[in-house]
């Protein structure tokens, strides 16, 4: 642990220093926490994760009314996001960093007797100090995460000794868990939570966006990184040869690029209007630059290029985009879903591209719309899955402490 104290302190003091604001120090420091009565601590990095276990919680919350729930993320737009569901008995906010210090603090308030960890979210300090149950809700291990763990096998084996119930995302990522040290009664069903996803209720195209991007002469490239944009806005040029009406949203992961990104376009040639500037939509590129509104472009794309597939960064969620009914494009590196995109290529229910000119003809050759619509049914057949809610609910909640007699 003495290795690992280090390294969270030089990064927790790398994390302050971005924002040294007091509100945001407190808050990571685990101080000014509420102690509303027996508490579940949930965590999740940002907001894909935390949406993806929205269905489960709407349940364990009505199925516990004796339990209050802080739910935890790193991004105010995830915690946002979480405070707009409106749950009862919840509380969101950003999450302590894993000092010992600001974790024992976020536990005495409450307090909290269990602590749900989402997906890669693995850190010591709340691990080793929660008094009671730990649970790893869609646990994913990678291997290249599983080989760093496995030079600090001490700690992974503290860490994981200390999980009461694990449910992996899939059975690769449950072997790694076990390798590392994971108790074999721990193991739960393998479940993909990603599956179970529920759009936001309060994100619905307004008469001017619908309006202004009539489906199926809209594509959207969804949460692009540094190094794709480029390609995406050359196979944008070529694909308006074939399509001089095409629509492109580009929406990327970190909308801090906002700017470098309206420059490329408008050195490419193109027109481009801005979101976040509140600019009339009206251009050959919307540069989508808010947070925490992907369901509005998913929503008024007939086709979606999944990003973070053209880069080295594994590629993020089909089930989303999948979920509007868009046909689907991404790139060769999905290593982040790998289960879910085996599935869509054995169904040839999405179109794998490599290049501008792979992605301009996957594009043009999808330019009708009844075959955008057969493809985004294809890929929603693929990716079905048949979830026991109820029996995955009450696997939980058997997992949570009992409660305390009247």
């Amino acid at each position: 642990m003495l290795l690992y104290r280090l390294l969270i302190s030089v990064f927790s003091a790398g994390v302050l220093l971005k924002r040294p604001l007091p509100a945001y120090w407190r808050a990571r420091l685990g101080r000014d926490l509420p102690s509303p009565g027996p508490t579940v601590w949930l965590h999740g990095a940002s907001n894909g994760e935390l949406a993806s276990v929205r269905a489960v919680l709407q349940r364990l919350i009505a199925d516990r009314p004796d339990l209050h729930w802080r739910i935890t993320a790193n991004t105010d737009t995830a915690v946002a996001m979480v405070n707009g569901w409106g749950l009862p008995r919840t509380l969101a906010c950003l999450a302590p960093l894993d000092l010992a210090g600001a974790s024992t603090r976020a536990m005495r308030a409450g307090p909290v007797v269990a602590h749900i960890s989402l997906e890669s979210e693995l850190w010591p300090h709340r691990f080793r100090l929660c008094p009671g149950p730990v649970i790893l809700l869609g646990a994913r291990m990678s291997a290249g995460t599983a080989r760093t763990w496995a030079r600090l096998p001490a700690l992974a084996n503290r860490v994981l000794s200390r999980v009461t119930l694990a449910i992996a995302q899939d059975g690769s990522s449950l072997g790694r868990l076990f390798d590392l040290g994971l108790p074999q009664p721990a193991g739960g069903p393998v479940v993909d939570l990603k599956a179970l996803y529920l759009p936001p209720e309060d994100q619905t195209p307004d008469a001017a966006l619908s309006a202004a991007f009539p489906r199926a002469k809209t594509w959207l490239a969804a949460s692009t990184h540094d190094g794709e944009d480029e390609t995406i806005l050359d196979a944008h040029i070529l694909a308006l040869r074939s399509t001089p009406d095409l629509k492109l949203i580009l929406a990327p992961r970190h909308p801090r690029r906002a700017e470098a990104l309206a420059a490329l376009i408008t050195a490419k040639g193109l027109t481009c209007a801005r979101r976040s500037a509140g600019e009339a939509p009206d251009a050959q590129v919307y540069l989508a630059d808010t947070m925490g509104e992907m369901a509005l472009w998913y929503a008024l794309a007939g086709r979606v290029f999944i990003a973070g597939t053209l880069t080295d960064r594994g590629g993020h969620t089909p089930y989303e985009p999948a979920h509007f009914g868009a046909a689907l494009l991404h790139g060769p590196d999905t290593r982040n879903f790998r289960a879910a995109f085996d599935r869509l290529a054995q169904a040839q229910a999405a179109r794998h591209v490599k290049d501008a000119a792979t992605l301009a003809e996957a594009l043009t050759a999808l330019r009708k719309p009844d075959d955008q619509m057969a493809l985004g049914r294809a890929a929603q057949d693929a990716l079905a899955q048949d979830i026991d809610l109820d029996a995955l609910t009450a696997r939980i909640r058997d997992a949570l402490p009992s409660p305390r007699p009247a």
